[in-house]
């Protein structure tokens, strides 16, 4: 065709368009709507890509490199940007001679001189160093209690920190007891500018809050920032603050961290930092991230090239990436499929125009060229609608965007050629759509369309042959596809899925006819509405395959979203019995149970009838690891070697992924679930009679009388040997000691024998014990509270849950507080809700053909009126012809569901197994329920629906019309 015809086909159908503004704008908004989505995703996600120079700011603010230091005598490799992959080597891991550890030199001037004045020495003379001193986490005084924030200090007056930390309100600290602080901290604490805070210990000294600082790349950071030598130093003075470092590292306050301001015409560059590398320094250089090195000249990939790779993206992100494009792919099909109806209402209503111009000498070129006009200008009204709205959100919500993302974007960033893509999509999703009723309408004969005559044409047999293999090859190519490598899994299972769909579609004129023969059975109204549909499939198919497309998405989503949540509830581990109420100090500022008596007398005060208190305390070995975050022991009740699977064995765990799942397979004792609980008092819990009541679900009097009498209570018989259990206590670890030939640290533990019996619990809880106070000293073990559990005799009220949480966060942010309800998932409505969104969108699908089919039947209509047939048999006829579109569209819609769904299960099966999992866990993943509900009310409910909707909204009256033609 010539450009000249395209223009009067473009012409032609803008004109159409505008007259049939409703269904217009039905298919502009189906298209506007994913390029919508499209376009605003793009634009959130190049705005929060960083350039490098943008990444250089929010790294290093406005210096010329950032600075830290590892560890004394370590080794390091760092990439580039050292914040995306490096590693270390400790100069405990250093290779030994008659005993002695072997240093490098450079390992041995970094062990022997001080970090900040050999980094003086290493660096260009006149190098200015900005300290970036970063304190510990500490719990800080709030409006209503303690919150843990993190504590920095730095000049903010200097403009070195512009880009990596922003004052955007307030003035800067400009007083050793003022303190710039960060929104989030603001909003959790209740406090405002000209407040004070004062972190626990420094009370008699508190701190007044002067600014608003942005961490630009860490909006969700709660922290303080205060001048230099203003709070870290006060921090590091307060009783138990060197045990709480644990030896490691370096000391509190000491800095290890600096903004390099280097001399005119210096440089940091690439050979420089691996020389920093050598002496346990990482180097984040101006120079080298704007121009970085190649990458065989970094020895860190270098050193991952020949182990066989780096760090990658996760398993569960690249799943994630098959998921996401198989679902916008069949989302964009279905798109295509439900508004093909809207083309196909609109070439039946334009048929005598279209027959004007066959007649006055076009060919069929260009009665499809008018059709697929209409795919163009409304596919482009769509995309351009949908782009500008999906750019314009995004600008009027960058904010929200933001504080959602965590950071702050680089700019706002357009880039012309994704928004051309994202154009082009909406183009071809239009064309597509009018493809199917342009061949249509270029088919039909051309007295037939002057006079309105219908010629009736058998299926073809070849398209119903070739849907049937794509059918079948579609399914196979998702299902098999699946497990194979990621580009093929991404590639498989959208293909296969999207062509047995298109399968499905093109087996629809065929199945109509297949359905045609059961109009034999039915009465006369269905009898009628059937052959009408039989007879008239150019525009039944394609309101079959809309609601084939809508009821297909919503099922395998449904089926999906079933199996995910069957295999979710199959791994849930209750905490307690049901109703259990379980407290416990948590961590941060309630870590050392100073806070326990208030956090007791908050749930108490507020849920009513809560019932014996029973205490708990937990078991310490030389060390209490949450109050002090140091080095310490720590105690764990292990399962007799024989009876262990070798998977969960810290000294025979096999090292090939072969032998992996090789004993998972084979090996009886890794068949089982472990059967670990969520217990947030640790294996081993010092109690009463109550704690095994309330926590446990255990009444048994024995059990309660051996706690009494110093023994202990077990709850998985494994774990029990001739009436004895094993408790392992294992020594803090030493600093000085050599590493094993592996580099791992060997742990130093000794086994304790404790008396014990076998009690049963309401939740599998392997690996856990109960003991009393005194048994618990008696094995070498000191105690601290650690919580309280109460057990009503019917579970809390959500209001009263809600009160005591808000009384506790007054406290503490650290707490765990919990009620155990039982497993529970919103995904049951998700079902239901896709379930009645594909339900409106197929009735509407199903009504559009029905008018269609309305005006088409007027004849038959006058000739049953003529015959003496009752008035109400027109609204019986439109509403059996919806029902049946919806019918047949419902249960092909149910079996070309299946097929992404099932592919979905198979790809999150395949899925890298991890050491220790279970046969029945890995059979878990690969799980398929069927959501019966939802497709009961789908296949069922909507045909009746659509029956009902249909006859009560169409008019009984028949008006007698003169034959045409």
């Amino acid at each position: 065709m010539r450009l000249t015809a395209w223009r009067v086909a473009l012409r032609i159908a803008r004109r159409d368009a505008l007259r049939a503004k409703g269904r217009s704008a039905l298919v502009v908004a189906m298209v506007a709507l994913p390029v919508l989505g499209v376009t605003g995703a793009d634009v959130v996600f190049r705005s929060a890509e960083l350039d490098p120079v943008e990444r250089v700011v929010r790294t290093m603010g406005q210096s010329d490199a950032e600075l830290r230091l590892m560890e004394r005598g370590a080794i390091v490799l760092q990439a580039p940007d050292p914040d995306t992959d490096y590693s270390h080597e400790s100069p405990s891991e250093a290779k030994t001679e008659n005993g002695q550890p072997k240093y490098t030199p450079e390992q041995r001037r970094s062990l022997d001189t001080e970090p900040g004045v050999l980094a003086r020495q290493l660096l260009p003379a006149g190098t200015v160093f900005v300290p970036l001193r970063q304190g510990p986490y500490t719990p800080t005084s709030s409006a209503e209690g303690l919150l843990s924030v993190q504590t920095v200090e730095a000049d903010l007056t200097d403009p070195v920190w512009r880009g990596k930390f922003d004052l955007v309100k307030g003035r800067a600290p400009g007083a050793d007891h003022e303190v710039a602080a960060t929104r989030d901290f603001l909003d959790r604490s209740g406090l405002k500018l000209g407040d004070r805070t004062a972190p626990r210990g420094l009370e008699a000294t508190p701190y007044t809050i002067t600014g608003v600082v942005e961490y630009p790349g860490e909006l969700r950071t709660t922290g303080l920032v205060a001048r230099p030598g203003a709070l870290i130093d006060q921090l590091a003075k307060l009783p138990g603050a060197e045990q709480s470092r644990g030896g490691r590292g370096p000391a509190l306050g000491e800095t290890t961290t600096w903004l390099l301001k280097l001399p005119a015409g210096a440089a940091l560059d690439w050979p420089k930092v691996t020389e920093l590398n050598k002496y346990g320094f990482t180097a984040a250089s101006r120079s080298v991230l704007l121009d970085p090195p190649a990458r065989a000249d970094v020895p860190l990939y270098v050193q991952q090239d020949e182990k066989g790779g780096g760090r990658s993206g996760s398993y569960l992100d690249k799943t994630s990436v098959v998921i996401v494009a198989t679902v916008m792919g069949m989302a964009l099909l279905e798109i295509v499929l439900l508004a093909g109806p809207a083309f196909a209402v609109g070439a039946r209503r334009s048929r005598r125009q279209l027959g004007l111009l066959a007649a006055g000498g076009g060919d069929r070129a260009h009665v499809r060229a008018v059709v697929l006009g209409g795919g163009v200008v409304l596919g482009v009204t769509g995309a351009a609608l949908g782009l500008g709205l999906g750019v314009g959100l995004v600008a009027l919500l960058r904010t929200r965007a933001e504080d959602a993302a965590g950071e702050r974007f680089g700019h706002f960033d357009l880039q012309p050629l994704d928004l051309l893509g994202v154009l082009a999509i909406g183009l071809v999703t239009g064309l597509l759509a009018a493809v199917v009723p342009a061949v249509q309408a270029s088919r039909q004969d051309v007295v037939a369309a002057l006079t309105g005559r219908d010629s009736l044409k058998p299926p073809s047999r070849r398209l119903a042959v070739l849907g049937l293999v794509m059918l079948g090859g579609g399914a196979a190519l998702a299902l098999l596809g699946g497990t194979s490598g990621f580009g093929g899994r991404s590639l498989a299972v959208l293909g296969g899925s999207v062509i047995a769909e298109l399968g499905m579609v093109a087996l629809t004129p065929f199945l109509v006819g297949l359905f045609g023969r059961l109009g034999r059975w039915l009465p006369l109204g269905p009898r009628l509405a059937l052959r009408d549909s039989v007879r008239h499939r150019g525009r039944t198919a394609p309101a079959v395959a809309a609601v084939m497309a809508a009821v297909a998405g919503s099922v395998a989503i449904g089926i999906y979203t079933t199996s995910s949540d069957e295999e979710l509830r199959r791994g849930y581990t209750a905490t307690g019995p049901a109703g259990a109420v379980v407290l416990s100090n948590g961590w941060g500022s309630a870590a050392d149970g100073a806070l326990l008596p208030k956090l007791r007398g908050a749930v108490e005060n507020n849920i009513p009838g809560l019932g014996t208190r029973a205490d708990v305390q937990k078991v310490n070995y030389k060390g209490d690891c949450a109050a002090t975050r140091g080095n310490c022991g720590y105690a764990t009740v292990e399962m007799p070697e024989e009876r262990q699977c070798p998977l969960h064995s810290r000294d025979t765990r096999p090292v090939s992924d072969q032998e992996i799942e090789r004993i998972r397979h084979d090996d009886p004792r890794c068949k089982e679930r472990p059967g670990y609980r969520v217990n947030p008092f640790g294996d081993l819990a010092v109690g009463d009679a109550a704690l095994l009541r309330n926590l446990f679900g255990v009444t048994d009097p024995t059990a309660a009388r051996a706690v009494a009498e110093g023994r202990a209570v077990v709850f998985d018989p494994k774990y029990l040997k001739d009436g004895k259990i094993i408790v392992r206590l294992a020594e803090p670890r030493d600093e000085n000691a050599a590493p094993t030939a592996n580099g791992d640290f060997k742990e130093v533990t000794h086994d304790v024998q404790v008396d014990a019996v076998l009690a049963t619990a309401v939740a599998p809880t392997g690996g856990q014990a109960v003991v009393g106070p005194e048994t618990a000293r008696k094995i070498g073990l000191t105690t601290s509270d650690a919580g309280s559990v109460w057990l009503p005799e019917t579970a809390p009220s959500d209001g009263a849950e809600q009160k005591a949480t808000g009384a506790i966060s007054k406290l503490s942010d650290g707490t765990h507080f919990e009620i155990e309800r039982g497993y529970h998932s919103d995904r049951g409505l998700i079902s239901l809700g896709l379930a009645g969104f594909a339900g409106l969108v197929a009735l509407g699908a199903a009504g559009i053909a029905t008018g269609l089919a309305a005006a088409d039947s007027q004849r038959d209509l006058t000739t049953l009126a003529a015959v003496g047939a009752a008035p109400r048999i027109r609204r019986t006829l439109s509403g059996f012809q919806c029902g049946v579109i919806a019918a047949m569209g419902a249960l092909l819609g149910v079996v070309a569901g299946v097929v992404p769904a099932v592919a979905l299960r198979k790809v999150e099966a395949a899925a890298e197994t991890f050491p220790g999992m279970t046969a029945d866990e890995a059979a878990d993943k690969g799980l398929v329920v069927f959501p019966w509900l939802q497709v009961g009310l789908t296949a069922v409910v909507l045909p009746l629906i659509a029956v009902a909707l249909a006859a009560l909204l169409t008019r009984s009256r028949i008006s007698l019309l003169r034959r045409s033609g």
